[in-house]
């Protein structure tokens, strides 16, 4: 079991290397926001195997959705902060 998770953890840090890049090199605005949610996804996937690793789901699972409440909040600001800048250019 230990093998299997990690596995799950290696590839996680491959995919989140791969949203980095989209984060560091994305042409526009959105593509850097689409690759932080990616990230943040995959990070939040890191943390419940992590705690799977550990044997202490539920202190994880906590830990996750505090996370998540988090990049939901940071989304949804930097989209009303460009929905308004987008507003006022017109």
């Amino acid at each position: 079991m230990k093998t299997f998770l990690f596995c799950v953890v290696v590839l996680l840090v491959i995919l989140i290397g791969a949203f980095l890049y989209r984060v560091l090199q994305g042409p526009t605005i959105f593509d850097r926001l689409l690759g932080h949610n990616g990230i943040s996804t995959k990070a939040i996937i890191l943390l419940i195997v992590i705690g799977i690793s550990f044997e202490r789901v539920d202190m994880f699972i906590d830990i996750s959705i505090g996370y998540a409440l988090l990049n939901l909040v940071g989304a949804l600001a930097v989209a009303k902060y460009l929905e308004q800048k987008e507003a006022s250019i017109e």
